[in-house]
């Protein structure tokens, strides 16, 4: 209990808006691509642990396209564009009722905004988009969940991925935090094999980044990096965290120099 309260502290802050983008090893079992029930609680009770102290909190969240995958019965990452956009349709309702399940025990609701690249490449799109979440913001204890619309847009589930759909969400918002839930505990350096703390120049660490990816998602630190170099250079902090340690984003939100995570520090 003293714990908890101790992490309740450390949210609480001058009100921030928040993006969190969570991948898809967060939410889903490596064995065999199943939503991972008990994780995901853990996840929503740290993203409830912040919005109690008014920050405004969006996520953007992979899992889609794993979840499906589980449900028709498939035992690894489908190749063709087809049986993916098959997988987010089918795995997107599962993904979306277990967010809400989850919420409302805490007595927050959810909404959906499923985006293609068009809702950003063009003004009056990316505007609806904008006013639609300081709609839901203003509305209070509801919690944004966005995704790529992926069981229709062939170009976005061929070579997008949703690193970069939080950093067009975040420069969208223009907020003050984005933070990457992934597998890892912030960047690795290859020298020392120890996650690096701070990194003020994006571009002096992306000899660092890999393309792997996990057997149910796609992207990899490469993807990472290059959407965390387009928001720094919007002047917002980012931050790489384990989503298997979600209460750690208290820390992050708080500048904490306790947990293990990896900060890129805004260009300007």
């Amino acid at each position: 209990m003293l714990s908890w309260v101790l992490e309740l502290l450390l949210c609480h802050d001058v009100m921030k808006t928040i993006i969190i983008k969570i991948g898809t090893g967060v939410l889903t079992r490596e064995s065999d691509g199943n939503l991972d029930h008990e994780s995901l609680a853990r996840l929503v009770k740290a993203v409830v642990s912040i919005a109690d102290q008014r920050h405004r909190v969006m996520l953007v969240s992979s899992g889609a396209v794993g979840a499906g995958i589980s449900g028709l019965g498939l035992s690894e990452y489908p190749s063709d564009i087809a049986t993916r956009q098959a997988c987010a349709a089918v795995g997107q309702t599962r993904l979306l009722h277990a967010y809400e399940k989850n919420f409302t025990e805490y007595g927050y609701s959810v909404a959906q905004l499923l985006l293609t690249a068009e809702d950003f490449n063009d003004e009056k799109r990316s505007g609806r988009v904008s006013d639609t979440l300081e709609k839901l913001n203003k509305m209070g204890d509801i919690v944004p969940i966005i995704n790529e619309n992926d069981s229709i847009s062939v170009k976005e589930i061929s070579m997008g991925d949703n690193d970069m759909l939080s950093s067009r969400v975040a420069r969208l918002l223009d907020a003050d935090l984005l933070v990457l839930m992934s597998t890892i505990d912030g960047l690795i350096s290859p020298e020392t094999n120890e996650v690096v703390a701070e990194i003020e120049d994006v571009n002096s660490v992306l000899g660092f980044s890999s393309g792997d990816s996990g057997k149910f998602s796609i992207g990899g630190m490469a993807s990472k990096l290059k959407a965390i170099k387009r928001t720094v250079d919007a002047g917002i902090e980012t931050v790489i965290m384990n989503g298997a340690h979600p209460e750690r984003v208290c820390e992050v939100v708080a500048n904490s120099d306790d947990a293990v995570y990896s900060r890129f520090l805004p260009s300007k």
